[in-house]
């Protein structure tokens, strides 16, 4: 099984957070859509015969394309690939580009799974995050998502926002289990450089929350949401049983996947690719025949440390019968030795044949995994 992801690089308004690359669209897609429609042609061997199981669409804002414009990628991607008939599709969605028409068009195209970008129910943090929707326009989306008859519903929510109590948080969280969603994503607010929250940062506007605040809103998070019953399968990611996003959890167990459009990745295992981060080179490399991407070989250490990285994220952790089977004895022991410390700190544990981690060691994860990742003068002499 592999997956395809097409990023949709559009967006009426820029968040403040966000670092992906996104533009302002102009009144006509046509001309990027032939550009995506082209690259799917011309990479449609790199998953090689493998089934798509899995269609995201990403952005930006996929949102801002018509009906008939996601019904004309689909239908080619389709017509190029082997796509599972029983295969998960998501589109994200901007709540204030909800109508009736827009979710029942959706749902006529086969599409049965559905990302908001909600962020907050309050509209303080709303206005800070420079969203382009408000509250209400978030709750009607929700309800013309349930009743075009869609089942599968996520929201994103971001925590760790400035000014946020740990009150504000928890409304957050009361708010969305209030209605029937079955899997939500929770971030923690990254200010990264580049964004107008890193210039707002280094002027001294802004200043990210103190890690006890942090640490308060992350332990609620995972209270309330064991409580309303969803299961957290990866750091940020929370889902009823039978409800994990397949797209993702294929990312973190390093299953193949082509990312389409500007700045998009891919992955089949050995390699990985990445698509020019501008639009205007992204179209006229595919029109004149250029290369518009860049690739890497994945050498063994290369691999393992892309492994260790994904899958310390997730509920299942580093499967050690997966490590020796890949990796033979050197990655083996190497797992085994280093997460002895973290064991008896009781910021992991082990879970039959897998290493995963506590709640404990959840709240300091990247600090775990970037100690897990081989240094260059460790050898895998595979």
């Amino acid at each position: 099984m592999a997956g395809i992801y097409i990023h949709i690089p559009f967006c009426r308004k820029f968040c403040n957070y966000c670092d992906f690359y996104h533009i302002i669209p102009d009144s006509d897609n046509q001309i990027f859509i032939n550009a995506l429609l082209k690259e799917a042609e011309i990479r449609q061997d790199y998953l090689g015969k493998e089934t798509v199981s899995t269609i995201y669409f990403g952005g930006g804002t996929p949102s801002v394309f018509s009906i008939k414009e996601l019904d004309i990628i689909l239908d080619h991607l389709k017509k190029l690939f082997k796509v599972d008939e029983d295969n998960e599709i998501t589109v994200e969605l901007n709540p204030d580009d909800v109508t009736s028409d827009y979710m029942k068009g959706l749902k006529d195209l086969n599409i049965n799974r559905i990302s908001m970008g909600i962020q907050s129910w309050t509209d303080k943090d709303l206005k800070m995050l420079n969203r382009r929707h408000n509250s209400m326009q978030a709750e009607n989306a929700i309800k013309e998502a349930f009743k075009a008859g869609f089942e599968n519903v996520t929201i994103d929510l971001i925590y760790g926002i400035p000014g946020m109590s740990l009150s504000d948080w928890e409304y957050n969280l009361n708010t969305s289990f209030a209605f029937d969603i079955k899997h939500f994503s929770a971030y923690h607010l990254t200010i990264e450089p580049g964004t107008v929250f890193g210039k707002m940062k280094e002027k001294g506007l802004i200043e990210e929350i103190e890690e006890e605040e942090s640490a308060a809103q992350f332990n609620m998070l995972i209270e309330k949401s064991e409580s309303a019953g969803f299961i957290q399968y990866e750091i940020s990611n929370f889902g009823k049983q039978g409800f994990f996003s397949s797209h993702n959890t294929n990312y973190w167990k390093q299953v193949s996947y082509l990312g389409l459009g500007p700045s998009a990745h891919s992955f089949n295992g050995y390699s990985r690719q990445w698509n020019v981060r501008d639009l205007k080179k992204y179209i006229s490399y595919i029109k004149k025949g250029k290369s518009f991407f860049e690739r890497e070989e994945l050498d063994i250490k290369t691999r393992f440390n892309e492994y260790i990285m994904t899958s310390l994220r997730t509920m299942w952790g580093i499967d050690l019968e997966f490590v020796e089977r890949t990796f033979e004895k050197e990655g083996y022991d190497y797992v085994i030795n280093l997460a002895g410390k973290f064991r008896n700190y009781g910021l992991m544990k082990l879970d039959k044949k897998n290493l995963v981690l506590t709640n404990q060691g959840k709240m300091i994860s990247d600090n775990i995994i970037s100690e897990f990742m081989m240094p260059s003068e460790n050898k895998l002499s595979l």
